[in-house]
């Protein structure tokens, strides 16, 4: 039974990598705008199945899809800012119909391109074991894991040292105050959404690597992301790895010890409980504080 639970923490902490790497862009929306991006979900899964194609039509490894994931998924970031940035007034309600629509559009977009079947990676190199000690996994799931706090410490650095990163804080802060200090409020937000762009890039390919996904799955992933947002607290980039890794861990352990019928149902207890326990998140009140 140890043994079990061992390798169920393990597999949570490596699928807690993955779930960072999908909120990462929605949490930085959120903490930069104010605005729930509810297309974010749609974005992460079309960058899965770009990787899809260029596995299943050039025959090469998924991680090859990468450069043209960013370009394509980027780009379509870019241009839904485009439109959330025309809504002026009760912007935080306006944008979360306007971007619930977006992924619908885009969800239906993907089905009409890629068909209702599930899909997943052929690739015998991305499914290989990977083994520590006792501990099994796949090769993919590691090697994403890496990515995904390689891009963590990308991002935190990127917010607290670079011209760019500041301003967004500062616009997440005061948006009127940082347009006195020679801010674009407009552009910057432009720079938070193609960083998010590039993030669920990343994000998409590292889901596909490694599990399974159809034209539905958008919503899902993008519900999963604004949990581990809010279990942060709003503008913690470490706090999104460890809200990521609790929700990994805790679905683990209750498809290994209880069902698979009871995973979503784990993760949306643990939401509440956190906030009930603490209402701004993990790491909210304390960075408030300080």
């Amino acid at each position: 039974m140890t043994d079990l639970i061992l390798q169920a923490v393990y597999s949570g902490l490596l699928q807690g990598g993955s779930y960072a790497l999908i909120a990462l862009g929605l949490a930085l929306v959120f903490g930069a705008m104010k605005v729930i991006n509810l297309a974010h979900g749609e974005l992460v899964l079309l960058a899965a199945y770009i990787a899809y194609t260029v596995e299943s039509k050039l025959g090469w490894n998924p991680i090859m899809a990468i450069p043209a994931a960013v370009i394509i998924v980027t780009i379509t970031s870019a241009l839904l800012y485009m439109v959330v940035g025309k809504i002026k007034t009760n912007r935080e309600i306006n944008s979360l119909t306007l971007t619930y629509g977006v992924g619908v559009i885009l969800t239906n977009l993907v089905l009409m391109i890629w068909s209702a079947d599930v899909r997943a990676t052929s690739s015998s190199w991305m499914q290989e074991a990977f083994v520590v000690g006792e501990l099994y996994s796949m090769r993919s799931e590691v090697l994403f894991f890496g990515v995904s706090i390689v891009l963590i410490i990308a991002l935190w650095w990127w917010l607290s040292r670079s011209w760019y990163g500041r301003a967004v804080r500062a616009v997440s802060s005061n948006r009127d105050a940082a347009k006195l200090m020679g801010i674009n409020p407009g552009k910057t937000e432009l720079v938070s959404f193609i960083v998010a762009g590039i993030l669920a890039a990343f994000a998409g390919v590292a889901l596909f690597s490694y599990g399974v996904i159809t034209p539905a799955y958008g919503g899902v992933l993008t519900v999963k992301a604004f949990i581990i947002t809010v279990l942060a607290g709003i503008g913690s980039i470490p706090g999104v790895l460890i809200g990521a890794v609790l929700l990994g861990i805790a679905e683990s352990l209750t498809v290994t010890l209880a069902s698979s019928a009871l995973q979503e149902l784990a993760g949306m207890g643990l939401f509440l409980l956190v906030l009930f326990v603490m209402p701004n998140g993990l790491f909210g009140a304390a960075r408030r504080r300080g």
